[in-house]
């Protein structure tokens, strides 16, 4: 394991003041870089400690906020702040690109190199950056096949990588279709993987607190997408020295 460093950084963002995590890794050059998006209740240390995950791997990486700070345990909370979001592609893309600039903005940072991951609403995000043309490598996300505005996906400029759970709810085949026929009609280089038997947010370790209907933590495929998304990376980000 090499040392990081980790902080926390306030940025403005959808007229809230976003609080990320902002992980370094071992050294002084510039190193690729990644943005982190955290599923529907918000940033906690799930994020954080994938960041540090990554920067442990010689990437620079933010785990980027969309609540201002808050965590939305209760579910009606999360879905009153998540759909109306969801449902707003440039509010998304606005909560995208700050906390693109914050990381781009990093010393340690290649701002020419950089690629982003999210989870839930943290992927929809990444996808609306890429709809945006944002100059990004790779774009990953779990659980967030999201389609957006009829035409937008061709100005995706780099590979993108989905995963799935089999028996999520939230995102039934009739959806995988749907992202499946995007990306192909926009001619992206994407792949999708489903994981067979994983619920909505089959990545996210249990929590103590209600969830809705059709979640649930799937250890191993919640390794087996990690080590998805770090495929992704080595392949389309490499850290070289």
């Amino acid at each position: 394991m090499t040392t990081i460093t980790t902080r926390t950084v306030e940025y403005p963002a959808d007229n809230l003041t976003m609080i990320g995590h902002l992980a370094l890794p071992a050294g002084t050059g510039r190193r690729p870089a990644v943005l982190i998006g955290p599923e529907g209740v918000g940033l906690s240390d799930v994020e954080r400690r994938r960041a540090d995950a990554l920067a442990e791997l010689g990437y620079v990486a933010l785990a980027f906020d969309i609540h201002g700070g808050r965590y939305l345990a209760d579910p009606e909370d999360m879905l009153a702040r998540c759909m109306p979001l969801l449902s707003d592609p440039e509010r998304m893309r606005g909560i995208g690109h700050a906390a693109l600039d914050v990381l781009r903005a990093e010393p340690r940072a290649d701002p020419d190199r950089t690629a982003a991951v999210g989870y839930g609403t943290g992927g929809a995000i990444a996808l609306e950056l890429g709809r945006d043309g944002v100059d990004l490598r790779a774009i990953g996300t779990v659980n967030a096949l999201t389609t957006g505005r009829p035409g937008e996906a061709a100005r995706i400029r780099c590979p993108v990588w989905a995963g799935v759970g089999s028996k999520d709810p939230i995102m039934p085949p009739a959806q995988r279709d749907a992202f499946a026929a995007e990306m192909e009609a926009a001619g992206i280089d994407w792949r999708l993987v489903v994981y067979g038997g994983a619920q909505h947010a089959f990545h996210h370790p249990s929590v103590d607190h209600i969830v809705r209907p059709g979640v649930g933590y799937h250890p191993r495929h919640a390794e087996r997408a990690w080590r998805d998304v770090v495929a992704l990376l080595a392949e389309c980000l490499p850290v070289t020295d």
